[in-house]
């Protein structure tokens, strides 16, 4: 059975309210989930520490029972100290999409075009 610590969401709509649990992977998200590790209000502000409470010493004990945890578990147990923080790259994310580079190359052309009407101007 393979074991993911993660987010089960809660609240009405437009209010979410998240409790970090054990789960099955196999389950739905907002399905059954074996012990409850936490909960995570994201409608706080981010420095309140009502935001994020985790109960570290279960958390820490199915990570050695060998659960996985999700991206943004991992994100708040690094900030919690319980994992070690891992670099995360994404090379594609700085990088404009095709609308984006399109306008930029439409822009640098009028530009020039700008540009040579003015010399050609300034020379006669």
């Amino acid at each position: 059975m393979a074991m993911k610590i993660r987010l089960a969401r809660g609240g009405s709509k437009k209010r979410p309210f998240y409790r970090v649990v054990a789960a099955d992977s196999r389950m739905p998200r907002d399905g059954r989930f074996i012990e409850k590790l936490g909960v995570y209000n994201p409608l706080l502000p981010k420095d309140s520490e009502e935001r994020v409470k985790l109960d570290i010493e279960k958390i820490q004990a199915w990570l050695d029972k060998g659960a996985q945890p999700t991206d943004r578990v991992a994100r708040m147990l690094e900030a919690a100290g319980v994992v070690a923080k891992t670099e995360r790259s994404n090379p594609k994310k700085a990088k404009p999409g095709k609308k984006a580079v399109e306008r930029a190359e439409e822009k640098a052309a009028k530009a020039a075009a700008a540009a040579e009407a003015s010399e050609e101007a300034a020379s006669e």
